[in-house]
């Protein structure tokens, strides 16, 4: 088996569409207009449709799934700091911060739009 290694990043980048946000509704049951009705949400606060925030933060997953060997997503704390809308590019990235011991680490995970942080947290892993 492949060992993590403190200071190791590891990155997904992917472009959010419309598609995946409508899905995202259908999948969750999460229709709040501000993710699905174009119209409300160009009277809402952002403007314009945004993606759930959960949706992007799947990222941190898909980023994580790019470990080395069997890694399992244990706990994950998260904030959200600016909106993402359909079109936008994020990169998620996944930095090992610490081993804990057991074969567990602490990750720092952040979503990144254009430079900026748009999610900022620290996820737990188990590596079998």
């Amino acid at each position: 088996m492949v060992e993590i290694e403190v200071g190791e990043t590891f990155e997904e980048t992917t472009t959010i569409s419309e598609e995946d946000i409508d899905q995202f509704a259908d999948v969750s049951g999460d229709h709040n207009p501000i993710h699905t009705d174009e119209e409300y949400a160009e009277n809402g606060l952002f403007g314009k449709r945004i993606a759930h925030g959960i949706l992007v933060a799947g990222s941190i997953s898909a980023a994580i799934a790019s470990m080395p060997g069997e890694v399992i997503y244990l706990s994950q704390d998260l904030q959200f700091t600016d909106p993402v809308y359909i079109g936008d590019e994020i990169t998620a990235s996944v930095t090992v911060d610490e081993e804990v011991g057991n074969g567990k680490y602490r990750l720092n995970t952040d979503v990144i739009k254009e430079g900026k942080k748009v999610i900022v947290g620290e996820a737990v892993v188990l590596q079998k």
